[in-house]
C-alpha cells in the first residue's frame, strides 16, 4: 500500500513537474535567430545584395563583451577564445556574460541614461544611484521586462530607497511630462506631440493624450527633510480638500484638465482616464493605485511593448533599429523588416519578456554577427552588416580602466560631486535614445583623456603604472606591441601596424617614450572608443 502511495505521488510530481517546465519554456533561441535571418532574406535583401561576410573570432569576442557587460575582454581570454576550435563558443561566451553580474549592471546604466537624459532638473540624479542598483538587481535576478515596467509606472516612496520612481522624479511628478516619457520608454510613441494639438504625423488626438495623462494626476515629488538625510519623495493623494496651492507648488490633483488653448488662466476640460491604443476607460474618481496598476497592464499586454523593447535592442546590438528613431514609433510608423519585427516580438512576449533570452537570441543572428560598416545612407539597404557604435560613457571609462589595468575604487558621490566615473560621464555621455549618427567627438573628451590624472599616470612610464610594469616584463619589442594591441583593441596587430610601431620604435630615441606614444594612440583611437 505504501508502494502505491509512493508511485501515485511520483507520477503527480511528474505530471505537475512537466506541465511547470511547458509552461516557462522559452522559444528556442537558434530557431528563432535562423526564423529572424530568413525573414530579412525574404522582405529586406534582393538576390544580388552583397552582404557583409560574418566577423573574425576576436571581433565578435570584443563585441559581445561591450554590448553585454559593458567591458573589454583580457588577453588572456582573447587568445583562449581565438585558440577554441568549438563550433558553439559563440553562443557559449554569450551565455556566459549574460550571466555575469555585469551583465545587470551594464543594462541598468544604459536604462539610467535613457531616463536621466531627459530630466527636467539635474537634482533628479539624487535618484539615479538607487535606480542604477535596483534594476541591476532586478536583470541579474531575471525578472521580466513588464514586472520590471510595472514597477517604474506604479512607482512611490523615497527615490534614495525606491529606484522605480526614477522616470516620476526625472520628470519632477508633472503629469504631463510623466505621461510622455512612460510612453515614450515603454511604447516607444511620442504621444506628447498631441499635447498642445492633434499630432501632425500620426493618428493620435490631442484629447488623446489628455485622456492618457489622466492616469497621473494624482502623483507628485515632494522634499523630505529629516534630521539625517535630504531627499524626495513620490507621493501619491485620494482626498482632497479646496485649497489653493502656493505659486511655486506644483501638488497632485483629483482629476485632470485638458487646458483650454484660448484662455490659459481657465480650469480647462475635465477628462476621463482612457487608454489611447485600445479605447479602455476607467472612470472619474478611481484611486491612483488602481488608475496606475490598470495602465501598467494594458500597457504590458498591448503589442507596441513588445514591439518597442525589441526595436530598441535590435539597435542597440546591430546598430539600427526596424524603425528609426527607436522612441518614435507606432502604427503610423512603417518598419524596415515589418516581418522580422513582429516575429522577433511575439516570441519575446512567449519567454515572458525575458531579457537574457531576447539579447541571446539577437546575438545568435547573421544580421548581428556580420562584419561592420559604416551606416548606410538613406538610400541603402538595412542590416546588410552589422554598424559601429560610439561606445556610451560607462562602456569606454570600463573599457579604459580594463586596458590600463586601473581599479575602480568605491566614491562617496552626489548630483554636484559625481566623483570619477560621474565626470568621465559629463564628457562622454550621451542619450541612448538619440540616433548615433549625431553623436561626435567633442573637444571636453579630448581634454578629458589628456587631462585626467588617473590616465596620465598609467600611460607613462612610472613603475607603478601598467606601461611602467609591462616595459620591465616584457624586454621584446614586438611582444610588447601584441600585448598592447591585445589590451587595447582586443585583437593582435596586422603585419602593417606591426612593422609602423616597429620602425616609430627604432626611430625613437628612448624605448620608454615610444611605447608611451603607441599606447596613447591606441586608447585614442576611432577603433577603441567605438563597438565594431
Amino acid at each position: 500500500m505504501v508502494a502505491k502511495v509512493v508511485s501515485c505521488v511520483g507520477i503527480v510530481s511528474l505530471v505537475f513537474g512537466l506541465a511547470v517546465n511547458l509552461a516557462v519554456a522559452k522559444p528556442d533561441v537558434e530557431s528563432v535567430a535562423n526564423n529572424l535571418d530568413m525573414a530579412l532574406a525574404e522582405q529586406v535583401f534582393s538576390a544580388s545584395e552583397q552582404l557583409a561576410p560574418s566577423c573574425d573570432d576576436a571581433t565578435y569576442l570584443r563585441r559581445v563583451w561591450l554590448d553585454l557587460v559593458g567591458d573589454i575582454p583580457t588577453p588572456e581570454e582573447v587568445i583562449a577564445f581565438s585558440l577554441d576550435p568549438s563550433a558553439d563558443k559563440r553562443r557559449r561566451v554569450v551565455r556566459q556574460l549574460l550571466e555575469s553580474p555585469h551583465y545587470g549592471q551594464n543594462w541598468a546604466r544604459y536604462w539610467r541614461d535613457v531616463i536621466f537624459f531627459r530630466a527636467l532638473d539635474e537634482r533628479a540624479l539624487i535618484a539615479a544611484g538607487a535606480m542604477e542598483a535596483d534594476i541591476t538587481k532586478r536583470l541579474n535576478d531575471g525578472d521580466g521586462w513588464d514586472e520590471i515596467a510595472v514597477e517604474f509606472m506604479t512607482a512611490r516612496g523615497d527615490v534614495k530607497q525606491n529606484g522605480s520612481t526614477a522616470i516620476v522624479m526625472a520628470q519632477g511628478g508633472r503629469t504631463e511630462e510623466t505621461t510622455s516619457e512612460m510612453s515614450r520608454i515603454f511604447l516607444g510613441i511620442q504621444i506628447q506631440c498631441a499635447q498642445c494639438h492633434d499630432h501632425p504625423y500620426d493618428r493620435w488626438k490631442r484629447k488623446q493624450f489628455h485622456e492618457l495623462a489622466a492616469f497621473f494626476p494624482r502623483v507628485g515629488v515632494r522634499t523630505v527633510r529629516a534630521m539625517t538625510k535630504r531627499s524626495y519623495e513620490v507621493y501619491t493623494i485620494d482626498r482632497f480638500r479646496d485649497r489653493k496651492p502656493k505659486n511655486t507648488e506644483t501638488r497632485p490633483t483629483a482629476e485632470h484638465f485638458m487646458p483650454n488653448l484660448n484662455d490659459p488662466s481657465a480650469k480647462g476640460t475635465q477628462i476621463q482616464p482612457k487608454f489611447f491604443l485600445t479605447r479602455a476607460t476607467m472612470p472619474l474618481g478611481t484611486s491612483d493605485a488602481d488608475r496606475r496598476e490598470q495602465l501598467a497592464q494594458w500597457f504590458t499586454e498591448n503589442e507596441w511593448f513588445a514591439i518597442a523593447l525589441v526595436n530598441r535592442m535590435w539597435s542597440e546590438l546591430v546598430g539600427e533599429g526596424f524603425y528609426e528613431p527607436i522612441d518614435d514609433i507606432g502604427p503610423d510608423r512603417e518598419a524596415s523588416a515589418p516581418k522580422a519585427v513582429k516575429l522577433l516580438a511575439t516570441k519575446f512576449r512567449k519567454s515572458n519578456y525575458d531579457l537574457r533570452w531576447l539579447l541571446e537570441t539577437i546575438c545568435a543572428t547573421e544580421a548581428y554577427q556580420r562584419e561592420s560598416r559604416p551606416r548606410r545612407s538613406s538610400e541603402g539597404t538595412p542590416f546588410v552588416a552589422n554598424v559601429p557604435q560610439r561606445l556610451r560613457s560607462d562602456q569606454l571609462f570600463n573599457a579604459l580602466y580594463s586596458a590600463l589595468d586601473i581599479r575602480e575604487t568605491p566614491e562617496k558621490t552626489t548630483p554636484r560631486r559625481p566623483g570619477r566615473r560621474g565626470q568621465f560621464a559629463k564628457a562622454f555621455g550621451y542619450d541612448p535614445s538619440l540616433p548615433r549618427e549625431g553623436i561626435s567627438v567633442s573637444i571636453p573628451q579630448v581634454l578629458t583623456l589628456m587631462n585626467s590624472p588617473q590616465v596620465n599616470d598609467q600611460l607613462t612610464g612610472g613603475r607603478k603604472g601598467i606601461l611602467g610594469r609591462l616595459l620591465h616584463e616584457i624586454r621584446d619589442d614586438e611582444q610588447l606591441v601584441v600585448e598592447f594591441y591585445l589590451r587595447c583593441l582586443s585583437r593582435q596587430p596586422e603585419q602593417e601596424e606591426m612593422d609602423i610601431a616597429l620602425a616609430y620604435i627604432d626611430e625613437t630615441p628612448k624605448r620608454r617614450p615610444a611605447f608611451e606614444d603607441l599606447l596613447w594612440s591606441l586608447v585614442n583611437s576611432a577603433e577603441f572608443q567605438h563597438r565594431r
